[in-house]
């Protein structure tokens, strides 16, 4: 089986932190993950080659966006590959938040999941290529018992 591929397309380098913990995250799942900078707004035909590029490769793979305030990122992309793509836009104060339901809000027929931690965004990968990836799975799972092992090791620190 081809190795998963995670294709995490940010809008612009501002965006390059937060696109560095999901990577860093997808690494802790085993899964591959390549950074790319393409803007619905400002460069759509950049994009959309992006886009095809990767839907050119036979590997499965699921998309990240990353973009804020208008996130068009991630509609754009969603209507463009077949594979799944996951909405984790970076945090935001601009507009009293309120430009998170730009990642929420999208027309029929466009589905992004959202997640709007990174470590979570790379979860969702994992989880997706896990259905069909017996490796992929073992590794959520070990990352769910690190997580419980965690909450008990704390619970016994407070007792």
């Amino acid at each position: 089986m081809s190795k998963p591929l995670v294709v995490i397309l940010m809008g612009s380098r501002a965006d390059l932190e937060h696109c560095a913990k999901i990577a860093d995250a997808c690494k802790g799942f085993g899964l591959e993950s390549v950074l790319r900078i393409a803007s619905a707004h400002k460069t759509p035909e950049h994009a959309l080659s992006v886009l095809n590029e990767y839907e050119a490769d036979g590997r499965p793979k699921v998309y990240i966006t990353v973009a804020g305030r208008s996130n068009a990122l991630s509609g754009f992309t969603d209507g463009s590959v077949s594979a799944p793509v996951i909405a984790c836009p970076p945090p935001s104060d601009s507009f009293g938040g309120a430009d998170i339901y730009s990642s929420l809000r999208m027309p029929s027929g466009i589905a992004p999941a959202v997640a709007l931690e990174p470590f979570n965004a790379a979860l969702l990968a994992a989880k997706i290529f896990g259905v069909a990836n017996a490796e992929v799975r073992g590794q959520v799972k070990a990352s769910q018992k690190r997580a419980a092992e965690k909450i008990i090791a704390d619970d016994a620190s407070v007792r």
